[in-house]
């Protein structure tokens, strides 16, 4: 290959990652459409490495006779390693430059060289897009099996060459779309999964507002983006069919990706039965306290900045529900005044009331660090209101380096000056928590990237969650896509399971969002404020979320390995009669 192919698939790559959220630095704000996702760019970015792939998968062929069985197989690890270096170089680049926002937290909070911070964003970036080079590389060599099958089939149906040729050519095209929809899918599942995961920047979430979007409540964000993988394949397959001028099978592929691109999603869009109904409406305050990062855990600055603000917010609500950012008190509940926690019990728990005072009908649900040095620390939220003195949530799904340290990392971790570095393994599991009719499901920060986690709450339709609450801190990142990012990723989960999501953040986005995945109101990123609003809960269960709650994602795992397996037989096969 060239080096112009992997000049292309690096390009490629950084649209791929910029589709998720444009960034303001690359004329984003001077074009409008700062933090806005693309659907279509995703997909033509990944037509882009599908072609590079294919032009390996094709010149590698052109290179070898179909009757010389040693040169093909000579050949079969030059055009395996190419398709490893081409989808690596797209995946390293789509995810550099998704994550940029890494760099800010390990340099500007972390206190890393910059250099290293740039170092260690590359290299996670580069480990996690092993899982996609595997999958190119795996696309390329057995395509590449199915050309030689292809020209040595033309050989032998010579004397009735349209009716072979059509059938053949398009049988081709749709194997190659989607056996690559099936790998690329297994690779986002490997990433999204394995070593914790890391599924942030996955296909899917570039779509929250395309026209795939109405597949969320039925196959979820890796479904949304194994269709869109495929539809991205289909593009080149279809070209090299039409320039290639032999036959009219690039009209019936470009049938079907009509199909899959439009028809079928406006005929979901009007779906006459709904999965869900309403559950009623709360009102609810939101919180952004836009505590300074850098400031947020020192006494006397950001620690009395957030306990003066956020101790008035709670105090002068008056909503039905009040919910503040992860970690907005940002010490140890032992560390504060008795006074402090006592004034806030007064006011949201009827047996600290004084007597004389009315019942309270408030509940808050405060962000804060819990735990203690012999019993290990959580990053939690805890609930103040009438019978809820003993709801409290811990967040279980950690982030690596930030929340806890993987083995053999230390040393990296103490490289960086991030506090609450390492919370306890110890955190107690908390179920729904119901008031006034709605049951609520607290997330914090990341923990609503994982769909599949969040599904486990609704294995039962009568306890599932009517509303999701996201309590998130993204100070880390600064000024960059992060906010729009993660707000982009709260929006699917609100397609998928058909539920609001409702999130307070310390400096943005903090927002409404419908079960139609549609943000009714927001504050702007970097101001302080509460955002006052309501909600429409829902009851009931989506497709997605009754298979998800059951058995996960290995209905994917599952589908997508076979497809693999199946057309990997066949390829063998066709090339056992070919030779």
């Amino acid at each position: 290959m060239n080096m112009w192919a992997f000049g292309a698939s690096l390009l490629a790559g950084v649209l791929h990652g910029f589709s998720m959220a444009w960034p303001a630095f690359a004329l984003g704000d001077a074009l409008g459409i700062s933090g806005q996702s693309f659907g279509t760019l995703q997909g033509l970015s990944l037509a882009c490495l599908g072609a590079l792939l294919l032009q390996a998968a094709s010149q590698e062929s052109e290179l070898t006779n179909f009757t010389n069985t040693r040169r093909s197989n000579r050949t079969g690890p030059k055009a395996w390693a190419n398709g490893f270096k081409i989808a690596g170089l797209f995946a390293t680049a789509a995810m550099t430059s998704t994550w940029g926002w890494l760099y800010v937290s390990m340099h500007q909070y972390g206190g890393l060289p910059s250099w290293l911070a740039c170092l260690a964003v590359v290299l996670l970036a580069m480990a996690l897009a092993s899982y996609f080079a595997i999958a190119g590389g795996l696309w390329v060599l057995l395509y590449r099996r199915w050309l030689l099958n292809a020209r040595h089939q033309e050989g032998r149906y010579a004397t009735h060459p349209q009716s072979f040729l059509r059938q053949s050519e398009f049988n081709l095209a749709m194997a190659g779309a989607v056996l690559f929809a099936a790998l690329w899918t297994l690779a986002e599942l490997a990433r999204g999964q394995w070593f914790t995961g890391f599924p942030w920047g996955a296909a899917g979430y570039a779509h929250g507002q395309s026209s795939l979007a109405v597949y969320a409540p039925w196959v979820g964000v890796y479904g949304m983006g194994a269709i869109a993988a495929g539809l991205a394949m289909a593009l080149p397959l279809m070209l090299s069919v039409w320039m290639a001028g032999r036959t009219r099978a690039w009209l019936w592929l470009l049938v079907l990706c009509v199909l899959l691109a439009a028809l079928i999603p406006a005929a979901l869009q009007h779906w006459p039965q709904s999965f869900t109904q309403p559950a009623g409406t709360m009102k609810v305050r939101l919180l952004q306290g836009n505590i300074p990062q850098d400031e947020k855990f020192i006494p006397g600055q950001g620690v009395q900045m957030a306990l003066s603000w956020y101790g008035e917010q709670l105090l002068s609500n008056t909503e039905t529900l009040v919910v503040t950012p992860e970690t907005a008190i940002p010490v140890l509940p032992q560390q504060l005044s008795p006074a402090y926690w006592q004034t806030l019990n007064n006011k949201y728990q009827p047996q600290a009331a004084l007597p004389g005072q009315p019942m309270a009908a408030q509940l808050a649900l405060i962000g804060l660090p819990m735990g203690g040095a012999n019993v290990g620390y959580s990053n939690s939220v805890l609930a103040l209101g009438p019978d809820a003195s003993k709801y409290r949530y811990d967040k279980q799904h950690l982030v690596p380096f930030g929340e806890f340290v993987p083995p053999f990392f230390q040393w990296f971790v103490r490289l960086m000056n991030i506090p609450l570095g390492d919370f306890g393994q110890q955190r107690s599991k908390a179920g729904v928590m119901t008031w006034q009719g709605q049951r609520m499901l607290p997330q914090i920060c990341y923990e609503d990237l994982f769909g599949e986690e969040v599904a486990k709450y609704f294995a039962n339709a009568d306890q599932a969650p009517t509303v999701l609450v996201n309590m998130s801190n993204l100070a880390w990142f600064g000024n960059t896509t992060a906010p729009a990012q993660h707000i982009a990723i709260s929006q699917l989960r609100a397609l998928e399971f058909q539920r609001p999501v409702i999130r307070a953040t310390n400096t943005g986005l903090t927002a409404l969002i419908d079960a139609k995945g549609e943000v009714k109101a927001s504050l702007p990123v970097f101001t302080r404020g509460a955002l006052v609003g309501e909600f429409e809960g829902r009851t009931g269960l989506t497709p997605y979320a009754q298979w998800t709650s059951q058995w996960g994602l290995w209905p994917l795992w599952l589908l997508c390995g076979l497809i693999v397996l199946v057309l990997g037989a066949f390829f063998r096969r066709a090339r056992s009669q070919a030779i």
